[in-house]
């Protein structure tokens, strides 16, 4: 499956590299791929700053944002960095629109359906069963005594 994965990605970015070379040259095809480089490193390092400072902010201000957005801001800003890191346009492209406030905000709920359909396919949700047993939880402290147990003597029944 990774192995795939890889050729594809191999595959998709050779594709667009030479369709681009085809179309606007070889000299201006390594400037858009250093400008969008460069575009990402600058965007990606402004909005990891600013996701560090919400985080803390989020941590000193309880309640003043909705965590399950900020910790999925964090996962898009996250991938979206690692993904304009990788060579090639299609990601750099794909990690820069994660990158973007607005776009990320509109990939919020396809990464919270992603997230969660890929968490169901490794966690088994226990649902339907009831099963149980009574019992009564004895909270014994033994301090100071010998790890050495004695039976306790039986004593006969009074008459």
């Amino acid at each position: 499956m990774v192995m795939r994965m890889f050729v594809l990605y191999v595959v998709i970015e050779m594709a667009v590299i030479i369709a681009l070379t085809a179309t606007i040259g070889f000299g201006w095809t390594v400037l858009a791929v250093l400008g969008a480089f460069v575009l990402g490193l600058v965007l990606a390092g402004s909005q990891v700053r600013r996701q560090l400072s919400q985080l803390q902010r989020g941590l000193a201000n309880p309640g003043a944002t909705d965590p399950g957005a900020q910790v999925t801001d964090s996962l898009l800003v996250a991938l979206g960095t690692l993904l304009v890191f990788v060579p090639g346009l299609v990601t750099t492209a794909v990690g820069l629109l994660m990158l973007a406030p607005p776009t990320r905000s509109a990939m919020r709920p396809l990464a919270a359906g992603l997230a969660t359909r890929g968490l169901s396919r490794h966690v088994m949700f226990v649902g339907g069963r009831r099963d149980y047993i009574d019992g009564e939880v004895v909270d014994v402290h033994d301090h100071g005594t010998s790890p050495v147990r004695t039976r306790p003597a039986i004593l006969p029944e009074p008459e």
